[in-house]
């Protein structure tokens, strides 16, 4: 009986570790530069980074927005904000990797700014 017993919790334990990266695997990842915000509409227009398409993307409060200094909620006024400031400086907008499921945004995370190297006089 102890046998069928501990045979039978670790079939179930390997069968919800299965559903658990299963369910993380059916979200996507979308790479690209945030262009537009909708704060109204909580929407954001994130275009492809290899094929120029824009793809419109809901946001939701639970969406989490991650830095190099840490993560938070999103906030969009904040966000528009930032693309506004990359815009102005003559970026295209704000570099981002979207997790999203049915183009819902779960987590976006802002690729962090590449530092030059050194100017040497030689």
């Amino acid at each position: 009986m102890k046998n069928r017993r501990t045979f039978l919790s670790l079939l179930t334990a390997g069968v919800v570790a299965l559903c658990l990266v299963a369910g993380s695997a059916l979200a996507a990842e979308l790479l690209g530069t945030i262009t537009k915000v909708d704060v109204e509409g909580k929407k954001l227009t994130v275009v492809e980074k290899d094929t120029d398409k824009e793809v419109p993307v809901t946001v939701t409060d639970d969406t989490e927005w991650v830095t190099p200094k840490g993560s938070s909620k999103i906030d969009l006024e904040k966000v528009s904000k930032n693309v506004t400031k990359a815009i102005e400086k003559g970026r295209k907008g704000v570099n981002v990797a979207v997790t999203h499921e049915k183009g819902v945004a779960s987590k976006i995370t802002v690729a962090a700014k590449k530092k030059e190297a050194p100017k040497t006089n030689q």
